[in-house]
Formats: structure tokens, C-alpha cells, sequence
């Protein structure tokens, strides 16, 4: 999700003439796109803030959007004095007014509707992937979880609108289509209707959606894994943990039985689906007992691309109040341990694939330029030696090949992540007033690609835990 609203904010900006730089010193818009899920993630974006106060020019305008910006709400005014702007997940598209009025300060955190959707300019990026939202917002209260008070209440954007980002998504040359929402299978207009109807059209090679919740995979959706050739064999199913007990806490009120008896709908349907997960280890009360059963389903399911974190303690969550709360040292001892099962089972999985010829979809360059970066349907990276047979990439795209775990902050991926707009996020060279409609942000060459030149048949010559390597047939 913070992609996508970073890459709305770069068109709507654009929009007014901006342009984007690397360069802190020469930027006079600086905005930080924030997560707050995780308690460190916070804390690294006010120190990234304290930074670029710092080193911005004196009268560059800085501040923050997304979910850190809805926690601390005023409060970021208090640590940061010199922020211009502070913006909610649902308000960011009132960006421009400070750029109007520099001399304010900006706050606005409200999560009262979907109106950003109506207001935003539409996206002149053209890219291969296209990121739709369908819906914001949880319901479901996690106790560990503080997106329902960062993103609010679930909120459906009707079937019509989200129909018709998709088809302005493929005008402008996209391949894969990938639904978004905090709970995007609770999508109240149904998610399973929206794909056929996203299916029809021809330019459109790929569909995916995260993130899923279990309670909400319905007997049709399921069933379409197995009938709807552009749905990719690939899906995000988060169990969190294998013991019943800790999902009575974390108010997750499903049972074991019910995840597994998806797992074998979905497996049914089309064997050759995979499954990721997400995992969180030392959860408040988590015994010896509990993590095994987390390790155990862990072995049965045979993840791939799957994220492992440490319970974080976060505001606004009823977990954070447990008495219970586990040492720190044994929360990294189970990381590591269950890290360990879940690498194993990605790596298996990646050596499996040695040999097979895939039809990936083109991402960009890697840093050095020297290397081409593809996705493969189950959402591998391959990396893939550039030649001037290669086809062109899209512009201005730089992506890092994939380093091994565990990430910093308490977590370990066995897969490759998604691009991640965290933070910080956007900065950019201006003209040379500040505000008005001569501010400064992001600007990317124009242009679609189509299908032909955005999906390529690579095979596969050889596998580590994290990625693969292939060339071109």
C-alpha cells in the first residue's frame, strides 16, 4: 500500500511541474512515506526527520504522510519543531496545500473517508505493475495490530471505480494487476468478481492481491485459483502463529483446522500454488509449547517467500497492555530458529525451479546496470545477465538485487520483498521557487510497454534462499 500512495503522490505532484533528485541539499520538497507496524520503523523515521533538518536547505519544506504521521499526530510538531507537514493515509492528497501556503503548518490525520480516491490526479506512470486498492482499513483488531487505528476502519471503494483504475492501469501498459487492501479479501464487493472482470482484458497477463486474511477466503475465490489462468499461483495466507492459545490472544479467531483445510482447497484446485506467511515469534505469553506448533505448521505447509518478525509492542493495541511480555533474548533465539525452517523450505523451493522455463515479469535494472530484474509468477526475483537483447526496461527503474536475511529491526524474510516506500520516500529537485505550482517532487519519463517487451520467457540456471538466476530463451 505504501507504494501505490507513493507512486499517487509522485503523479499528483508532477502534475504541478516537479521533478525529482536524489540529492537532500538541492531538494525543496522532502516527504518521508511512512509504516508504523513496526516499533522500530517509528523510531527510524523521527531520527531520519533529525537528519534531514540538518542537512535540507533552510527553506526546503519537509514532513511526513502515512501511518508514523497518525500516530503522532501533533505530537510530531512537538519532536521535530521545523515540519512543515504532517498527513495522514487518507489525507495525503491535500499535500499541495502547503506547497500553496509554505509559511503553515499542515496537519491533517483524519481517516473519515476515501475521498483521496476522487481527488488525486490520475497516474502518468507508466509501468508493468499497477497497484489498485480496493479497500482500507481492518476490522478485525489484532491485539498486536495497530493499523486499525493508523488506517482505520475497513472502507470498500466501489466496484465501478476500482474497473476503472484497472482499464486506465492498462491503457497506460500494464501487464499484472495487483489488488491491495489491509484485508483485501473482505473487499465487500467481491474480490473473486473483480478479477473475472479484471481477466477480460487482453493487455492484462497477471493478477494478484495481497494481503489476505483466512476468515475471508471464500469457496469461490479459492476456486478461482484453480479456473482463472491470469491469477497468479501464488498467494499471502498470514497465519501469525501455529498455536491455538496464541491465536486466541492475538484475536485471530480461526482455528487450525480451518487454515489447513484452505491450504488444501487451494492446493486441490491448483497443485501447483504456493503459499507464503507471515509469522510473528514471542508473541505476549508464547511458551516453548506454542512455538513448536508455529515451527511445525511451518514444516507441514512448506512456505515460500515468508516474513518472520518479533512481537513488537505497539500504542493503541490491547497486547502492548499483557503482563505476560517475553525477554528479548528468547524472542531472537525462536527468530532465528524459525527463520531457519522457513529459509530451508524457500531454498528447497527455489532449487526446484533450476531447469524450468518461467514467463517473468520485467522490473528494471539493478543498481550496476548490468543486470535485468524479473519476477516470476510465485513472486521469486530472477536475475537475469543484460545483453542488448534484452528488452528496454522501464524508465527510470533501479532495483537491488536481493541480499540474504535477516533485515534490520527484529525480522527475517526468506523471500524477496516488494518495493518498500517506508521511508524515507521522495525527494526532490525543484525549479527554483518554492511553493506554489513551481514546488519541487517527482517527475518519470513517460511511455507504456507492452505485454510483449514487460513479460519474458526465462529459464532458470540456478538458485540460492533468497533468488534466482536465469537467461533468456
Amino acid at each position: 500500500m505504501n507504494v501505490y500512495d507513493g507512486q499517487r503522490i509522485s503523479s499528483m505532484l508532477c502534475g504541478r511541474g516537479m521533478t525529482q533528485t536524489d540529492k537532500l541539499g538541492d531538494a525543496d520538497l522532502i516527504i518521508l512515506n511512512t509504516c508504523s507496524v513496526r516499533e522500530k520503523a517509528t523510531n527510524k523515521v523521527f531520527s531520519e526527520l533529525g537528519r534531514i533538518r540538518d542537512r535540507k536547505k533552510p527553506d526546503s519544506l519537509f514532513g511526513i504522510i502515512g501511518c508514523v504521521a497518525k500516530e503522532a499526530g501533533s505530537d510530531a510538531f512537538r519532536r521535530i519543531p521545523e515540519l512543515n507537514f504532517v498527513l495522514g493515509p487518507q489525507s495525503y492528497h491535500k499535500l499541495p496545500q502547503i506547497l500553496d501556503n509554505p509559511d503553515a503548518k499542515l496537519l491533517n490525520v483524519d481517516l473519515s473517508g476515501l475521498e483521496k480516491f476522487d481527488e488525486l490526479a490520475e497516474s502518468v506512470n507508466a509501468e508493468p505493475l499497477a497497484y489498485i486498492p480496493i479497500q482500507e482499513g481492518c476490522d478485525h483488531c489484532c491485539t498486536y495490530c495497530i493499523v486499525p487505528y493508523t488506517r482505520g476502519r475497513e472502507l470498500s471503494r466501489t466496484f465501478e471505480d476500482v474497473v476503472r483504475d484497472v482499464h486506465k492501469a492498462a491503457a497506460n501498459g500494464a501487464t499484472e494487476i495487483c489488488f491491495l487492501g489491509q484485508n483485501v479479501n473482505g473487499y465487500k464487493f467481491s474480490l473473486a468478481d473483480l478479477i473475472r472482470e479484471t481477466a477480460k482484458i487482453d493487455s492484462i497477463k497477471r493478477i494478484r492481491y495481497t494481503s489476505s486474511y483466512p476468515t475471508e477466503m471464500t469457496d469461490d475465490l479459492i476456486q478461482l485459483h484453480g479456473t482463472e489462468p491470469k491469477l497468479l499461483p501464488f498467494l499471502n495466507l498470514p497465519a501469525q502463529s501455529g498455536s491455538p492459545n496464541v491465536l486466541k490472544r492475538m484475536n485471530r479467531p480461526y482455528s487450525l483446522e480451518l487454515y489447513n483445510e484452505i491450504i488444501d482447497k487451494l492446493r486441490k484446485v491448483n497443485p501447483d500454488i504456493q503459499i507464503s506467511s507471515d509469522f510473528i515469534v514471542g508473541f505476549p505469553g508464547e511458551t516453548e509449547e506454542d512455538f513448536e506448533m508455529t515451527c511445525e505448521l511451518a514444516r507441514r505447509i512448506k512456505y515460500i517467500n515468508s516474513y518472520s518478525f518479533k512481537y513488537s509492542p505497539r500504542p493503541h493495541t490491547a497486547a502492548a497492555l499483557f503482563t505476560d511480555q517475553i525477554p528479548e533474548n528468547i524472542k531472537k533465539q525462536r527468530l532465528v530458529i524459525l527463520d531457519e525452517i522457513l529459509t530451508q523450505t524457500n531454498r528447497e523451493f527455489n532449487e526446484s525451479c533450476v531447469g524450468r522455463t518461467m514467463e517473468c515479469l520485467l522490473e528494471g535494472p539493478d543498481k550496476t546496470g548490468k543486470h535485468m530484474i524479473y519476477r516470476t509468477p510465485y513472486m521469486q526475483q530472477v536475475i537475469v545477465e543484460a545483453s542488448p537483447f534484452a528488452p528496454e526496461p522501464p524508465p527510470g527503474r533501479a532495483i537491488k538485487a536481493p541480499s540474504a536475511p535477516p533485515l534490520e529491526g527484529g525480522e527475517s524474510s526468506t523471500g524477496v520483498s516488494e518495493p518498500n516506500n517506508c521511508a524515507p520516500d521522495l525527494r526532490h529537485d525543484p525549479p527554483p521557487s518554492r511553493g506554489g505550482a513551481d514546488g519541487a517532487f517527482i517527475a518519470r519519463p513517460g511511455g507504456g510497454s507492452g505485454a510483449s517487451m514487460t513479460l519474458q520467457t526465462i529459464r532458470i540456471t540456478s538458485a540460492n534462499k533468497c533468488s534466482l538466476r536465469g537467461e533468456f530463451v
